[in-house]
């Protein structure tokens, strides 16, 4: 169940960014104090920031060593 979980949440992604893309095709740009990038449609703008989000959580996973699919470990209990 895990793993279609896993499967699922992209797929949904992936419909919302393309339904959100045909709806606002308008060219937007983001800008930073004085730094200001190229215009480029939102749909497009929404997909690179998701796929970042993705690879910055697969960091933090890797680096903190966590597993989503392991099972947290249970502590046995001391007897008196």
């Amino acid at each position: 169940m895990i793993r279609f979980m896993f499967a699922l949440v992209p797929a949904v992604w992936v419909i919302a960014i393309a339904i959100i893309a045909v709806q606002n095709a308008t060219p937007v740009s983001i800008q930073l104090l004085t730094l200001q990038s190229i215009a480029i449609p939102f749909g497009v703008l929404l997909a690179f920031c998701v796929a970042a989000g993705m690879l910055a959580a697969a960091l933090v996973l890797l680096v903190l060593g966590g597993n989503p699919l392991r099972a947290p470990r249970r502590q046995k209990r001391s007897e008196p």
